[in-house]
């Protein structure tokens, strides 16, 4: 049996948590290999090219990259790269999502505050003071956590500086912990419509109800689109996973890709290093698990006592993703770059309810031929709807086709003649993302249940001394700029733990 030298750290999966924990630890001169299934690095957050056309294969909306915010953790991605040495050049969208809702409601959600919130009390004049006080709460959570260098919440030393050097604002972000963001919504809107306009903000990027939200994350997302905004990466998604590549293997990281984990190695509920599925064992100090709590636990690890069922949380859902490539003429004068579309509130937040769109090209016209658009659409699924399907057949490329079919005349309320201005059409079901992003069943990582708090989401550290979780099953959550506050995080518990701690992200 073949086996390596050790080294500091392992990390298992190249997506956006496992590529930013590793490169921040080797820029520290922690030496870390990262084992990755795939020929490309960034899981949900990578791009695909097809016929001249370059898609996003997940994540579309991204946070992070603002500088003007001088403190903080909101601009994570620019203090990131700054800290790596490492450019990724970035455009600034005007408007985060523009929502199409029953009853004709349509309305963009503004990079200018002033202007979404005027626009949205201009919907609502009997709850303008309302709409302004819960989104100024927002704002507060912001500010409070702005204000705060990142750090993991495990580390009692770093929360010990925190509760030192700002004390009121730490027992103000502690109380505002066990918040939920509808129910704070509820304290100051009664309208049932605007309600509902919370929830489907809240689902926008939580993929739940408002109630279900925690506010610190609530208080993340939609204040942080005010302030460090949404800025697209030029070269579509792919071009973060990239950067992290470079940055990680500048300062001497190794990245090995087709080199799927089949078992983390425990001896005695301690990590000691990793197998592949060429029989390779490789050892190290500490081993970052990149994938969901049920894979980490229920797959790479062979011990009952670990093993996380799956009613412990609420299943993140999967997607159902349409790519399509179209003619340039079917793109609406103006229109925006992020849309979501729902056809009655009853049904948004079940499979397929809620239609997600983006048009990346609009920002970024290398993403597509000249004349043409990359379209990318996806809505919720469930595996339990594919798995009877055989990767292939005829039944699955049906089953395919057929939903695509109703998703694309949707559509067609904002993009008339769609169907008609498709040249190129890749679809992917769950499946496709259980097959190629190796999560169980496609999922996107655990979710809080009702009445759960922030606090009781998985952590960095795990059950199994020396193993640690990051990116979408940590906290705080889904989203790339969540899972990249998850690799701070761990990377700043990791080099605490190796005796050589991090410095703070400026």
């Amino acid at each position: 049996m073949l086996q390596s030298d050790p080294v500091d750290v392992i990390v298992i999966g190249a997506g956006i948590g496992g590529l930013t924990a590793a490169a921040l630890l080797q820029e520290r001169g922690i030496s870390t290999t990262v084992f990755e299934k795939n020929r490309f690095a960034g899981g949900s957050c990578s791009s695909f090219e097809r016929e001249g056309y370059t898609f996003d294969a997940g994540a579309s909306v991204f946070y992070g990259f603002g500088d003007n915010e001088r403190g903080g953790t909101l601009n994570l991605h620019t203090r990131i790269f700054r800290k790596l040495q490492i450019e990724v050049k970035t455009v600034p969208d005007p408007v985060q999502i523009h929502y199409h809702l029953p009853k004709g409601f349509d309305i963009p959600a503004y990079y200018d505050r002033k202007s979404f919130l005027d626009q949205l009390s201009a919907r609502f004049p009997h709850e303008a003071e309302g709409i302004n006080r819960f989104y100024r709460e927002l704002d507060e959570v912001y500010t409070i956590i702005g204000s705060l260098p990142a750090g993991s919440l495990e580390d009692l030393t770093h929360l010990a500086s925190i509760g030192f050097n700002h004390p009121l604002k730490a027992i103000s972000l502690a109380m505002k912990t066990f918040r939920s963001m509808g129910k704070t919504a509820r304290e100051h809107i009664r309208d049932e419509e605007l309600l509902r306009f919370i929830d489907i903000e809240a689902y926008s990027w939580a993929v739940q109800d408002a109630v279900s939200t925690p506010l610190v994350n609530a208080g993340i997302c939609l204040a942080d689109r005010h302030h460090g905004g949404i800025n697209y990466p030029l070269g579509g998604s792919g071009a973060i996973a990239a950067a992290l590549v470079r940055g990680f293997e500048k300062f001497g990281g190794k990245i090995r890709f087709n080199s799927g984990v089949t078992d983390i190695l425990v001896e005695n509920g301690v990590a000691r290093g990793v197998r592949l599925a060429d029989g390779s064992e490789h050892f190290a100090k500490t081993v970052i698990s990149n994938a969901t709590v049920w894979d980490t636990f229920n797959r790479l690890i062979d011990d009952s006592r670990y093993q996380v069922e799956e009613e412990r949380f609420l299943m993140a859902p999967s997607w159902f993703q349409l790519y399509l490539g179209v003619d340039g003429a079917v793109i609406p004068k103006d229109f925006y770059v992020h849309h979501i579309l729902v056809d009655e509130w009853e049904s948004y937040n079940r499979p397929g309810g809620t239609i997600y769109c983006s048009v990346p090209s609009i920002l970024d016209p290398s993403l597509a031929p000249a004349g043409r658009h990359s379209v990318h659409a996806f809505v919720t699924a469930e595996m339990e709807d594919w798995e009877q399907f055989e990767r292939g057949s005829s039944a699955y490329r049906d089953a395919k086709e057929s939903l695509a079919a109703s998703l694309l005349k949707r559509m067609e309320r904002f993009m008339p003649g769609l169907s008609e201005a498709i040249e190129l059409k890749v679809l992917a079901s769950p499946l496709t993302l259980e097959r190629y992003l190796n999560r169980y069943k496609g999922s996107y990582g655990p979710l809080l249940k009702p009445g759960q708090h922030i606090l009781q989401k998985p952590q960095n550290t795990t059950p199994v001394k020396n193993l640690f979780a990051v990116g979408d099953s940590a906290f705080p959550g889904q989203g790339v700029i969540a899972v990249t506050y998850s690799a701070v995080s761990c990377a700043s518990s990791v080099a605490r733990k190796l005796g050589n701690p991090l410095d703070y992200l400026e």
